[in-house]
């Protein structure tokens, strides 16, 4: 039986990008040598950095005087790394609270300086995006979260920004188009729309390193993995290569331009049936809806056996809510064809056929 694999993270990847992957396991450019035992500085796998910080480049419109970089500890070291690199010795930034990840992100500025927090929807648990906030521009920078995977929200449009502009896109990265321009960091942990665990994306403006006055340590400066191309140390060589892939696929499907449109096909097929089926309801304020993580509710909790019978026999996996929401949650990820969302959408269709 075909899987149907709406998981959160680590997300589905492409078919083609996983049998190519598995193939470099074993033979890496018909060198009988393994991807994951040639030496990163070997010039095949420097070719496969070059490879990957170009295609980010050309898929977002990269400007010149940003640096791409693959580095390693998730998002959540570049929580820390944020702070550390653009908060000046008693300094201030401001912060939006949306989420699980963006109230960590706010914990660890708080450790080096004044946090201020703009925007926050902890009071209705996380189901809207906050607006109508100002951003100062006398704090560092001003840091959120485009999307929240855990509460199926996303920003539509971002604030003006008066001053040095950060966002965590961890989860929604390379789904639609964005003015990189208009940012002066940006990171991603792989394991959403890119690849597996074990690499980060970070794309950031040269010119706003080295004026916060402190020290740094080696490994927590961005200008070390800058002047190293990324190779400081021994990198994620397996996740920079399927992330490789990843956006190699991308570009050849016709880039960010087009899966946005199919995206937004996805997410309004899915979010029409919970709409329109009288025994679901969604989490998330309609205007605020994220594409990537879609979170509903079962109206009456008697149908929960049945349906979660339902779509177990229909293939589909990975569709638990997170604990802080409950219910259930669709991530429908680039990688994500339609059909499958098609099957969870008939799934839903027949279990209120049942209820009549």
């Amino acid at each position: 039986m075909k899987k149907h694999n709406f998981s959160a993270g680590p997300c589905i990847l492409p078919q083609e990008v996983l049998k190519q992957a598995s193939a470099a396991v074993l033979n890496f450019n018909d060198d009988n040598l393994s991807l994951i035992e040639i030496s990163h500085r070997s010039q095949p796998f420097v070719q496969v950095m070059e490879k990957a910080q170009n295609l980010v480049k050309e898929l977002l419109n990269v400007p010149k005087g940003y640096s791409v970089l693959f580095l390693q500890g998730g998002a959540s070291m570049e929580f820390l790394m944020v702070a550390m690199n653009l908060m000046k010795v008693n300094g201030s930034a401001a912060y939006t609270n949306t989420g699980a990840w963006a109230k960590k992100a706010i914990a660890e500025a708080k450790d080096l300086g004044n946090a201020i927090v703009l925007g926050d929807s902890s009071d209705k648990n996380y189901n809207y995006i906050p607006k109508g906030y100002t951003i100062p521009d006398t704090v560092d920078y001003f840091h959120c979260t485009s999307n929240n995977t855990i509460y199926g929200t996303q920003i539509k449009e971002f604030p003006h920004c008066p001053t040095l502009m950060v966002c965590d896109m961890s989860s929604d990265i390379f789904s639609r188009k964005v003015d990189v321009s208009k940012f002066d960091l940006i990171y991603a942990g792989a394991q959403k729309n890119m690849g597996p665990a074990g690499t980060t994306l970070v794309i950031i403006k040269d010119e706003i390193l080295g004026t916060t006055g402190r020290n740094i340590p080696t490994m927590l400066d961005y200008n070390t993995h800058i002047s190293k191309e990324s190779m400081f140390n021994t990198p994620p060589v397996f996740p920079i290569y399927v992330s490789m892939l990843t956006l190699q696929w991308l570009k050849d499907l016709g880039g960010v331009d087009a899966i946005e449109k199919i995206n937004q096909e996805k997410a309004d097929l899915l979010y029409n049936e919970i709409d329109n089926n009288s025994l679901f309801e969604g989490t998330a304020k309609t205007e605020d809806r994220s594409t990537m993580n879609v979170c509903f509710l079962l109206k009456d909790e008697s149908k929960k056996e049945a349906f979660d019978k339902m779509w177990n026999e229909a293939g589909i996996s990975g569709i638990k809510g997170h604990r802080s929401v409950g219910g259930y949650r669709a991530s429908i990820y680039n990688a994500m064809p339609i059909e499958s969302i098609q099957v969870l959408v008939d799934v839903m269709k027949k279990l209120e056929q049942k209820d009549d």
